[in-house]
């Protein structure tokens, strides 16, 4: 699937030292992917288990990512509160491979879902009280129940079912405001959009560059030096980034669904409310109505859509109001997966934020 880099086997070779093997590696998510494609830059190249432009929250594997997750020897994911569909595959397939679910990481700061269509302003600042030990969070402690993210993994039986369209398909709660989403994305617990706070980026590079040095010992250090090179793109991004966002930082505006809160977290925004409860969730009228009553109440300056959803909805809560509207996407669709997925994405949604 992939090979060790040419260029540093050659040299190991030349100087007669045993070439190590990198560690076949799998990651659910393109904002995942991205951070693992960037430790493994020059040495190796990770699969992508969900591909750009698909629901993480639900989806049914092609063959061949379900050949990735089999040949893995390690994988990084979300957890199953962004996929709740892949931990069955996750052990009927990559069973032997050693996992590591990247919300459970130690130093990783997660969120509640806020609930109701109208944001407190600035509430994500209360709601959250226990946080990993970041520079920009020192004021907080370490959040409850981390755990190493390493389960034990029991054996798979085999391989020959890889159908999961069942996952995929499901339906229900339209036109509800239900506690969880069709597909148990459940709103009272933790909000799984967290690969939008740059500082937990910053976290999970070390995490991902750990993990591959204890398979790969041979290649610790390349790990290591290429975790820390992404960590200060990622500083540089959210600097510029930053500063195109300074006029946006007191206007409020609205989302589609509520996966941004991160996001405002690392950069200073205000979000005063989401049109829908989440991206698997049609909202109500009322919700609808609600919002309505937001954008006026507060000028909100844009509302913003997601490529995937039903435009119908925003021009609705935009009709006769003086707010723009711009495309947000969390997932980054439209980017290029690889070593710069990360500092791209947040530039792309950034920029979009700023423009609107």
């Amino acid at each position: 699937m992939w090979k060790s880099g040419a260029a540093a086997a050659g040299l190991l070779a030349g100087a007669g030292a045993a070439v190590a093997e990198v560690p076949q590696v799998a990651a659910d998510i393109a904002p995942v992917h991205g951070l693992v494609a960037r430790v493994m830059q020059g040495l190796g190249e990770p699969a992508l288990v969900v591909p750009p432009g698909a629901s993480p929250h639900g989806y049914a594997m092609r063959p061949s990512e379900a050949r990735a997750l089999d040949q893995a020897d390690l994988v990084f994911w979300l957890g199953e509160p962004l996929t709740p569909w892949l931990a069955g595959p996750l052990e009927e397939l990559a069973g032997d491979a050693h996992r590591v679910e990247l919300l459970a990481a130690e130093g990783t700061v997660v969120l509640p879902f806020r609930e109701g269509a109208r944001f407190e302003a600035h509430g994500h600042d209360e709601e959250h009280e226990d946080h990993g030990d970041h520079d920009d969070h020192a004021e907080h402690e370490d959040h409850a129940e981390h755990g190493d993210g390493h389960d034990d993994h029991a054996d798979h039986d085999g391989h020959e079912d890889h159908d999961h369209e069942d996952h995929a398909g499901e339906e229900g709660h339209e036109g509800h405001e239900d506690r969880a989403d069709a597909h148990g994305h459940d709103h009272e617990g933790a909000d799984p959009h967290a690969w939008l706070l740059p500082a937990n980026a910053q976290v999970w590079l070390d995490v991902i560059a750990e993990e591959l040095a204890e398979h790969d010992p041979d290649n610790a250090a390349a790990y290591r030096a290429n975790a820390e090179a992404g960590k200060q793109e990622i500083a540089e991004t959210v600097a510029s980034v930053s500063a195109v966002l300074e006029p946006f930082r007191t206007k409020p505006f609205i989302v589609f669904h509520d996966a941004y809160q991160y996001f405002e977290q690392g950069f200073g925004l205000r979000a005063a409310g989401a049109i829908s409860l989440s991206d698997a969730v049609k909202p109500s009228p009322a919700r609808v109505a609600e919002i309505r009553d937001v954008v006026a109440d507060l000028k909100v300056a844009c509302v913003f859509s997601e490529p995937q959803f039903n435009p119908g909805l925003v021009a609705t809560v935009l009709d006769g109001t003086a707010a723009g509207t711009a495309v947000l996407d969390p997932l980054g669709a439209g980017l290029e997966p690889g070593p710069q997925f990360y500092p791209a994405l947040l530039q792309e949604i950034g920029s979009a934020i700023a423009g609107c």
